[in-house]
């Protein structure tokens, strides 16, 4: 392993705070992963990690040297995107970021695209739903769900999902659908804690402060929980559209409902010489706008290819 490398693997370490992790995503062999790190402590003569059995830290050197490593590692990448252009084919490995049903959902069948139509292009998926740093975490580009902050961040909106409140036929048939948003307090109701950061349920001219009976941690549970007649979620329209298609769920309070939610993809401004992001976006914006799930709210005019996101914010909403 030559000392770019071995650079490389020392920073996804610190960045995981793991061997193993690094290991994984670098798709090496622990052992190859500890003696890249250990070749650089000898050269250098310094402890760039304290290792204990149960975490990995930086030392005060290691602070410094991840710092500049980093720094290295994007000229290097960023000198190699210049002298191979815009227009270059696809190559190399492309690291995408979604939330997990959405990726899983929308982004994969466009991974697969990519992959049939490039065939020396290679893509890491990573699916999460906690906040992703494009530039710490060498993502590439990413979806998000929500309005964005101000953000270095190039951006292009793709369209628009809603927020919707569901129930089942059997509950609706039990326990009757509330007329207004005040009558939930009559209801059970399933709380999904990503979307739902605190215990207000907000509408179009009004909150309201629920007191769940249910709460979990993922959009599957919440809408297997109101398929199961257990009560009323609140979710996101792409989330529900397969149980709507099928009569399985049944959506409440429309007329309430408060203003669409962006669908944008963003990636790191130095990333816009890029021939494997340009081919997500490309491919991405085609797949996206085409989805009767996603509001069509992006027109051509919207294309921000060269705009940074503005007034746009990486403070994410029921990703």
């Amino acid at each position: 392993m030559d000392r770019l490398d071995a650079m490389r693997t020392f920073v996804a370490v610190a960045d995981l705070g793991s061997f193993a992790g690094a290991a994984r995503r670098l798709r090496l062999s622990p052992a190859a992963v500890t003696r890249a790190v250990a070749l650089l402590e000898d050269r250098l003569g310094q402890m760039l990690l304290n290792r204990t059995t149960r975490s990995v830290r930086l030392t005060e050197r290691g602070a410094m040297y991840l710092a500049t490593c980093k720094r290295i590692l994007m000229d290097i990448d960023e000198a190699d995107r210049r002298v191979q252009g815009e227009d270059a084919a696809p190559r190399g490995l492309l690291t995408i970021a979604a939330p997990i049903m959405f990726g899983r959902l929308h982004v994969l069948p466009v991974v697969g695209h990519m992959l049939r139509d490039h065939r020396n292009l290679a893509v890491r998926l990573t699916l999460s739903d906690r906040m992703v740093h494009l530039v710490e975490e060498e993502i590439d580009a990413a979806v998000r769900i929500g309005d964005l902050a101000d953000s270095a961040m190039m951006a292009l909106t793709v369209g628009a999902v809603r927020r919707v409140l569901v129930a089942s036929p059997d509950y609706l048939a039990v326990r009757g659908a509330p007329v207004t948003p005040a009558a939930l307090a009559g209801h059970d109701l399933i709380a999904f804690e990503t979307i739902d950061a605190t215990n207000d349920w907000r509408f179009a001219r009004s909150s309201v402060r629920i007191e769940p009976r249910l709460a979990v941690n993922t959009a599957d549970a919440a809408i297997a929980a109101a398929e199961a007649g257990l009560g009323i979620t609140r979710t996101l329209s792409y989330q529900v559209h397969a149980a709507l298609e099928a009569g399985r769920l049944r959506v409440l309070l429309d007329d309430f409902a408060p203003p669409p939610i962006p669908v944008t993809i963003v990636y790191p401004r130095r990333r816009q010489a890029s021939a494997n992001v340009a081919v997500f976006v490309q491919s991405a914006r085609q797949h996206l706008r085409a989805l009767p799930v996603i509001a069509g709210t992006a027109s051509p005019e919207d294309d921000t290819r060269g705009a940074p996101a503005h007034s746009r914010a990486v403070q994410i909403e029921g990703e």
